[in-house]
């Protein structure tokens, strides 16, 4: 007996049409459809116990998903609090120190201060700077952020993994000849935000170890020292990554989850939630952000599980209090004022500012990866591109008051309302206040919101755990706030808000789920309306300049196969092709195709070399197809199985012994019928495009058989990743 790497249920399913299937392989695709047959063969046995402990298994199986999703909420709450309270301390360390504890943040520090003098003192003596001149004080503020810089780069680099090439298959040189496999690429887990790689994930493909607890313990260190650097990026994308890790891990302790890649997926995008949830205190955004940016499959049950795994995490995070407030609303206002028709176009005019802000971005940081970054010595030593950019941030940011701090301290003091009594010492209502002028004060806002789009260009991308939703919101807001100054009667911390939302949807062309966020991250229900009019027309502003948003550029960037079914749909759309059009070549056709005799067994052999055929093209989600009498479709046996059944079961079979494929295996054959899937879906070589896209995005589609038209006899077998790559290519060309 040879121990079987399946479940229980895949065992089960070995003698139905369905066949028995092993787990993923690396960057290969689930089959959504096999798992979903796989999780009814589950619940069957469940259910079929009658006794009260066999109720009481089921009881629990049926409450298990939402278990799971409050201990992630819970979890991914408690980590959070460590990074926001880590991240708060180690940035100050730039500026100075507490004399009482080192370890309080510089409002903490003047905080207790104030509370044990009698009267308050107006100025914070217990934090010192680091030096008593300019020059001093800003050198030491370089050296801290260059050091914050590689030690979060370092800490990245312990995450490098190789992953397989997801490049087209049966590519072939100029002289006709296939090409040899390509090889893979190098990958750091703990690096950007994560969500490229999870929307990959979600949409069913598969990458090794970037859940894994290593990866989210490095992911949360760096994220740290990445945000005290002050480079523009933030610590809200590699909250969704961390929530995503801790999802996985909480999951896997369900077999439900663990065995089953369509069950794990349900419960990733509410993971999903809990990131964005903890991130803005926005617990109903983050459920929408999952929904509208994220997930590709969410059905109701995901729903309502990311509602209760969000809810969760935000109960959680009010009772720890990172912030000191008490409260979820990370940046409170309260204007005391409405606004008019007239102001409606000054809302349109930060929607069009926002769209050209986000296309802008897009494209030249798109460029900047494609270029830059191919360097060899930036390629090979990400490190040193971290520390070259620490050192152009922290020389273009700390001449300007307004930039100095980290990115939510800065959309904290340009949200400020003017014309409150707590707003006295605040620097920017000091400047606003100003009799004899304040072009000064202007100019500042103007190269802030410059350096902003310039530093995020090139910060965008880079071996550090970093987002880009912080640093869209602070070139908003001091665009918003810039412009505001010329606009009487109303406050100007409202543009400053209303032009965050608008270049963060520029950026990433979120839309309801934005609008949301901006809500619950200010408390401001009463502008909802002018958040929608500037995230519409920053999103229409953006798509006329170009289609994808940042983490879609990034997917490409990065070169991670995704169906993107909605713009997919839009390019194939444009195009009179048919199914044909995606038909594999001939010579690749005879490479994976396995005639089948009428005994239905063949030569071991044979089947050797084809997976060594198989092997060589580098593609794991690759197969063999079975046909009978005349190329009529038998079923699909795939690589891994195929893989599995020569080298481990095949060991107790000589190397002459024939192998059986198709029909009842008698006592000591060598079968492998049970692996092979006899009811794989089939389309028409003359059926529309749009048949096999929505086929593979709807369905969720590992290979897709392809019949010729009045024989019905197989004439070529397409998989998600040839699929993707022609929709790659009828982009670029587009």
């Amino acid at each position: 007996m040879v121990k079987s790497h399946v479940s229980v249920e895949e065992q089960a399913m070995a003698n139905s049409t369905i066949g028995e299937r092993l787990a993923y392989n690396d960057y290969t695709t689930i089959d959504w459809l096999h798992d979903l047959v796989k999780d009814s063969y589950r619940l069957r046995t469940i259910h079929d116990k009658k006794s009260i402990r066999g109720k009481a298994i089921a009881a629990f199986d049926s409450s298990s998903g939402w278990i799971a999703a409050a201990v992630i909420g819970a979890l991914t709450a408690c980590v959070a609090y460590i990074v926001d309270i880590c991240a708060a301390t180690v940035s100050d360390w730039k500026l100075g120190h507490c004399t009482s504890n080192p370890f309080l943040t510089r409002e903490a520090c003047c905080s207790s201060q104030t509370s044990i003098s009698e009267p308050p003192i107006t100025e914070c003596e217990l934090f010192k700077p680091w030096g008593s001149s300019y020059v001093a004080s800003f050198s030491i503020y370089v050296a801290f952020a260059l050091l914050f810089g590689i030690t979060s780069a370092s800490l990245t680099m312990l995450t490098k993994g190789e992953l397989p090439s997801a490049g087209s298959p049966d590519a072939k040189d100029e002289d006709g000849v296939e090409k040899t496999a390509p090889a893979g690429k190098i990958m750091y887990m703990a690096a950007g935000s994560g969500i490229p790689e999870i929307k990959t994930i979600l949409g069913g493909f598969v990458i090794p170890d970037f859940l894994s607890l290593k990866v989210l313990l490095v992911k949360a260190a760096g994220a740290v020292f990445a945000v005290s650097t002050g480079m523009c990026l933030g610590k809200e994308g590699p909250f969704v990554h961390i929530s995503t890790c801790m999802g996985y891990l909480v999951a896997s302790l369900f077999p439900k989850y663990r065995d089953n890649g369509r069950k794990m997926r349900e419960m990733l995008s509410a993971a999903c939630a809990a990131g964005l949830s903890v991130a803005f205190g926005a617990p109903i955004g983050g459920v929408l952000f999952s929904y509208e940016e994220i997930s590709t499959y969410f059905p109701r049950k995901v729903l309502w599980r990311a509602f209760l795994c969000s809810a969760v995490a935000a109960m959680v995070l009010k009772g720890l209090n990172p912030t000191g407030t008490g409260k979820l609303v990370l940046f409170e206002t309260n204007y005391g004022t409405s606004y008019g028709a007239v102001h409606y176009l000054v809302f349109v005019v930060l929607g069009i500012a926002g769209g050209i802000f986000g296309g802008v971005f897009c494209k030249l940081n798109f460029l900047w990866g494609k270029s830059f970054r191919k360097y060899a010595i930036i390629k090979n030593y990400p490190v040193f591109e971290v520390f070259l950019i620490v050192l152009a941030t922290a020389l273009l940011q700390y001449p300007n008051p307004l930039i100095r701090e980290p990115g939510d301290m800065i959309i904290k003091n340009l949200l400020v309302d003017c014309k409150t009594e707590d707003s006295a010492e605040s620097w920017v209502c000091q400047n606003e206040a100003r009799t004899d002028g304040n072009w000064e004060y202007i100019g500042w806002l103007a190269y802030g919101t410059l350096a902003k789009l310039a530093l995020t260009i090139i910060t965008f991308g880079i071996k550090v755990p970093s987002g880009v939703i912080i640093p869209a919101l602070d070139a908003g807001a001091l665009f918003g706030r810039l412009l505001g100054q010329w606009v009487g009667g109303i406050s100007p911390g409202i543009f400053a808000m209303v032009g965050a939302a608008a270049f963060l949807a520029g950026v990433s062309r979120m839309t309801i789920s934005l609008c949301v966020i901006m809500f619950e991250l200010t408390g401001e229900l009463e502008y909802v309306i002018p958040h929608m009019i500037a995230i519409l027309v920053a999103k229409w502003v953006a798509d006329a300049l170009g289609k994808e948003g940042v983490y879609d550029l990034a997917q490409n960037v990065l070169g991670h196969p995704f169906l993107d079914l909605d713009h997919s749909m839009g390019y194939i759309q444009l195009e009179d092709v048919l199914v044909e059009e995606l038909l594999p070549p001939q010579h690749t056709m005879e490479q994976i195709t396995i005639h089948v005799p009428a005994s239905n067994k063949v030569r071991r052999e044979l089947l050797e070399e084809k997976l060594v055929q198989l092997e060589s093209r580098g593609l794991m989600d690759a197969g063999l197809v079975l046909v009978q009498n005349g190329q009529m479709l038998q079923g699909y046996l795939a690589e891994g199985e195929l893989e599995f059944g020569l080298r481990e079961l095949g060991k107790l079979y000589p190397a002459d012994a024939e192998v059986r494929l198709l029909g009842d295996a008698e006592e000591g054959e060598f079968d492998l019928s049970s692996f092979v899937d006899r009811t794989p879906m089939v389309v028409c070589a003359k059926a529309p495009m749009e048949y096999a896209v929505e086929m593979f995005g709807k369905l969720g589609l590992r290979h897709l058989m392809v019949t010729e038209e009045g024989t019905g006899k197989l004439i070529g077998v397409i998989i998600k990743k040839r699929l993707v790559a022609y929709l790659d290519a009828l982009k670029h060309r587009g």
